[in-house]
C-alpha cells in the first residue's frame, strides 16, 4: 500500500473548492497523471452527488492505466473518490477547511494505493514516484482552482 499526503492553502473560498472538485472530471487540469477523465454514469452535465462515475485514463511510468472512480462522500468539507480497476484500487480524500477571512482555504490530500496480486510486489518500488506526483499536486492543484475561480 502507498499512501501520500499533501497539505495546501488556495486563495479559493472553500465553497468553490468543494464545487470545482466534486467533478472529478477536473482531475485532467490538477491530476498530473490524468491524461483524460469523463463522466462515466450517463448524467454529464447534471449536478454531481454522491455515486456519481467516472472513467479515467492515467499514465504513469510510461503506461497509461484505465481506472473507473465513484465519489463515495460529498461533505461540505470532505470528499472522497475510490478508484478500481483490474491491477489496484486507489482513494483520493479530500478534506477542507475556510481560513479566518473566509476567501482562503486549506485542502488536505490523502492518495492510497492499493496494488492487487502480482502488481502488489511493485509497492516499495513506486513508492518514491508516487511521492513525486503528490509535490506536483502541491502546485497543480492550487493553479487550478486559481484558474477556475477568475473564470
Amino acid at each position: 500500500m502507498i499512501h501520500v499526503e499533501r497539505v495546501m492553502t488556495v486563495p479559493v473560498p472553500l465553497d468553490e473548492v468543494v464545487a470545482y472538485l466534486s467533478d472529478f472530471a477536473h482531475a485532467v487540469d490538477w491530476d498530473p497523471g490524468t491524461v483524460e477523465c469523463t463522466r462515466a454514469d450517463g448524467e454529464e452535465g447534471r449536478p454531481v452527488e454522491t455515486g456519481a462515475h467516472w472513467h479515467n485514463v492515467s499514465e504513469f511510468r510510461g503506461r497509461k492505466t484505465e481506472l473507473t472512480y465513484r465519489l463515495d462522500r460529498f461533505d461540505p468539507d470532505r470528499l472522497v473518490f475510490e478508484g478500481r480497476n483490474k491491477t489496484a484500487s486507489t482513494t483520493d480524500d479530500l478534506s477542507f477547511s475556510p481560513a479566518e477571512d473566509g476567501g482562503t482555504t486549506r485542502v488536505s490530500y490523502h492518495a492510497t494505493i492499493n496494488f492487487k496480486g502480482v502488481a502488489s510486489l511493485a509497492s516499495p518500488f513506486l513508492r518514491r514516484e508516487f511521492e513525486k506526483l503528490g509535490d506536483e499536486i502541491t502546485r497543480t492543484l492550487p493553479d487550478a482552482l486559481v484558474r477556475h475561480a477568475r473564470g
